[in-house]
């Protein structure tokens, strides 16, 4: 089962993880890419401004047969958040790191952090929710089409992540 809270300091290892996990699936690794982001290392921090928010999905383990020898917890699979368009005029978010790891995905754990992102934009009082990604996370893409994110030719605001060549917006 799948459960979905804020991020933590205690969440902070494992999100980054997450994020050095993702990445290089995705051949996301060099200069211009989120993984190279001094956040990375301290999340809970970061994301706990005025105006943002990052969310973990964990996935539920212990207990029953099969979980192992007494173990129980919740296990980070994935985590996004949202946080202020840098460069931005105020009214634009930046959905920020949404990733997952495979053993994570087609659980419905990106539905759930999409919905508390968008969810949490929209009570900060956001009109629009902007992301980047890049060509090779074609799932990741599709699902943010499901969601109501369109195409656009050109990245806004200045996120530094001049690796991406995918930019997005939707209305909140």
């Amino acid at each position: 089962m799948l459960s979905i809270r804020l991020i933590s300091p205690a969440d902070n290892h494992a999100m980054a993880h997450v994020i050095r996990t993702v990445m290089p699936e995705f051949n996301c690794v060099g200069e211009g890419f989120s993984i190279n982001d001094p956040e990375v290392e301290d999340m809970a921090s970061t994301y706990n401004a005025e105006g943002s928010a990052f969310f973990v999905v964990a996935h539920e383990v212990g207990g029953a047969a099969g979980a192992g020898a007494g173990f129980s917890g919740a296990v980070v699979v994935g985590g996004a958040g949202y946080a202020p368009l840098a460069g931005g005029d105020g009214t634009v978010c930046e959905l920020r790191k949404m990733y997952l790891l495979k053993e994570g995905r087609g659980f419905g754990g990106g539905r759930l952090l999409m919905e508390a992102c968008l969810e949490g934009a929209r009570a900060a009082g956001y009109k629009q929710m902007y992301l980047e990604t890049v060509t090779a996370m074609k799932d990741a893409a599709e699902v943010y089409k499901k969601c109501g994110f369109e195409y656009l030719a050109w990245p806004m605001g200045e996120t530094g992540h001049g690796g991406c060549d995918l930019y997005m917006v939707r209305d909140l």
